[in-house]
């Protein structure tokens, strides 16, 4: 069973994920802040952290906040290593992965997030990589800017769609807004500098999506009352 598809309807709904952790200090703010999964950062970027460090943070990290692994073309054996090695809940896979290595991935671990660029055309399969969510992003992941939302008109509607790139306190209401996106994430858009969160931003950040996924959830359920329950869900496994 897809551990995404519990339901706790006393839990918020939405799905707020910070990525980019690099110190226990900054994993446990945005635990603490209420995010529901943070992210180490196993491919290149101002914010890679190691295996081991990784390990380390995560056996810190609330049972009820998932733990994810960020790879960018990893082999599938080294994604399944180091996800279970370091303890972690999940992967994101934020490459060109193929379908098979993707599904490979999938049988080894709990949980994984398949990653595609903006306007990729192996968005329209997302649903045969076996992943329990999609995040969209930039089509240059890590540069900290919007894409044009416009680009996700004719995605998939059934995936558990994650909003990334560029999200910040300032415009993540709006994203929300605007897409309906399952959940969204944020990396460079909370952090006072490469590899650093902003207790401030991190604050701002969670407190806006929660609203706007409040909202959402409130407006869809005025429109599909019976299907309001549909909108919240727990990733915990039992």
């Amino acid at each position: 069973m897809d551990i995404l598809d519990e339901q706790d309807p006393t839990r918020p709904p939405g799905f707020v994920k910070v990525c980019g952790i690099t110190t226990e200090d900054d994993a446990l703010l945005c635990s603490a802040m209420g995010a529901d999964a943070v992210g180490f950062i196993f491919a290149p970027s101002t914010s890679q952290i190691t295996p081991n460090r990784a390990r380390d943070i995560a056996k810190r990290v609330p049972n009820e906040v998932l733990t994810v692994g960020v790879f960018r073309n990893e082999a599938p054996e080294r994604v399944v290593e180091i996800v279970n090695g370091a303890g972690l809940r999940a992967a994101q896979l934020h490459g060109h992965e193929s379908i098979e290595d993707s599904l490979w991935i999938a049988e080894r671990i709990p949980i994984v997030i398949k990653s595609f660029g903006a306007g990729d055309p192996n968005i329209d399969r997302a649903s045969q990589y076996g992943a329990a969510a999609v995040l969209v992003d930039n089509i240059t992941p890590g540069s900290g800017e919007v894409f044009d939302w416009r680009l996700l008109d004719s995605s998939p509607g059934a995936a558990k769609l994650i909003l990334a790139g560029g999200l910040n306190p300032d415009n993540v209401a709006d994203g929300i807004t605007q897409i309906g996106p399952w959940g969204v994430d944020a990396k460079s858009g909370v952090e006072s500098e490469p590899g650093r969160k902003d207790p401030t931003k991190v604050r701002l950040f969670i407190r806006a999506a929660r609203a706007a996924f409040m909202n959402l959830a409130e407006a869809r359920e005025d429109a599909e009352p019976a299907e309001s329950a549909e909108q919240i869900y727990n990733w915990i496994e039992e």
